[in-house]
């Protein structure tokens, strides 16, 4: 069996505007993930909404996806799914997420990946963890108010390093 060559994937490809959320209603954890995987089930290209909420659900269950600094990365590979899905979600005035850091989260990447494509999904969120290292990008994104911005903001992060 060959290994897969791992493509380059860029953020700001990958996101598009229709899977951007500016203001998640939910209160809890459950309640946020929920929002997240309609976010994602709204590209129609997910054949099994509540299995991938299942995923996600479990990966959390094994610790938290919110790495601190405010942010979550909540991910799952899933069956038939061609192509990655990512969505990027706001919580305004943040919410017990179970970060590392014990602050509120407020800032949610949401991945949904090929059950088989290992590589891209692990490299994908490599890229998130160095999108949102910088306190600059961070602060950003926090206080965008629509959605080009948020796309600006991933596209002047890419221009600003090198691959």
């Amino acid at each position: 069996m060959s290994a897969k060559k791992v493509k380059l994937i860029r953020l700001s490809k990958l996101l598009k505007v229709k899977f951007i959320e500016l203001d998640l209603k939910g209160n809890n954890k459950i309640e946020i993930i929920s929002e997240l995987v309609e976010l994602i089930a709204s590209s129609r290209r997910l054949k099994n909404k509540k299995a991938f909420f299942k995923a996600v659900a479990e990966r959390e269950s094994m610790g938290s996806t919110a790495i601190g600094n405010g942010v979550a990365i909540p991910h799952a590979r899933t069956k038939g799914l061609n192509n990655f899905i990512l969505a990027f979600a706001k919580k305004n005035g943040g919410i017990d997420f179970e970060a590392l850091d014990g602050e509120k989260t407020f800032l949610f990447f949401v991945l949904a990946s090929p059950e088989n494509d290992v590589g891209n999904h692990l490299k994908i969120l490599a890229e998130i963890s160095r999108l949102v290292k910088d306190k600059f990008i961070i602060e950003g994104l926090k206080k965008a108010k629509d959605k080009k911005e948020i796309l600006r903001i991933f596209g002047t992060f890419e221009k600003n390093i090198s691959y």
